[in-house]
């Protein structure tokens, strides 16, 4: 069975953001393995930090010279500046038994069979801004944790992108792409018209 790096939601009204990225991990400080950034396959370099769980990961399986497959959150303040925190390493071959002949194609390949592609996002959450000179619009996303710590507080992401201003305050799934540093709509759905204001 293969693993979906970004899993099937198991709610209508499921907040989310996380893509994969495919790069080369760079630590900052090679004392200090949970600040750096990715850099992808063309070079680019995107801000990253390694959460908790993915940091054992890092430090056990991680060849730091290698490129791997990295699940990530983004945040970002507008399109410009995306950063990412890397929440798991997806590697077939490792987490799920295959035989151990890969090549970076049939990660791809494994990829497509999943729906999914490098640099690909799913973001989940309330329309909250529409900007149609800048051809922009933001997403809130609300955390599902009930404790309201910092930690977990609900942030907004800018994509690129048109949405119909008539849609505001709508929930929507969309499918989205990195390219550089920025994130792109490629397609849009809307889940629910309208949400009331407290969601």
């Amino acid at each position: 069975m293969l693993k979906n790096p970004i899993p099937k939601v198991t709610n209508q009204l499921q907040y989310r953001a996380i893509g994969i990225v495919s790069g080369k991990f760079i630590p900052n400080d090679s004392g200090q393995l949970n600040r750096g950034f990715i850099s992808d396959n063309k070079g680019e370099k995107i801000e990253t930090v390694v959460l908790g769980k993915a940091l054992s990961l890092i430090k056990k399986h991680i060849d730091l010279d290698k490129s791997y497959f990295w699940v990530v959150y983004p945040k970002n303040k507008n399109t410009q500046n995306l950063h990412l925190q890397v929440t798991g390493i997806w590697d077939p071959y490792q987490l799920n038994n295959f035989s151990d002949d890969s090549s970076k194609t049939n990660f791809l390949k494994l990829l497509e069979k999943l729906g999914l592609k490098d640099n690909y996002f799913s973001i989940r959450g309330k329309l909250v801004f529409v900007n149609t000179q800048k051809k922009e619009v933001v997403i809130k996303i609300c955390s599902a944790s009930k404790r309201h710590n910092l930690k977990n507080k609900n942030f907004k992401l800018v994509i690129k992108g048109e949405i119909s201003l008539e849609l505001l305050n709508s929930f929507v799934s969309l499918d989205v792409i990195r390219n550089g540093n920025s994130l792109k709509l490629l397609n849009c759905e809307v889940i629910e018209k309208n949400l009331s204001k407290n969601n």
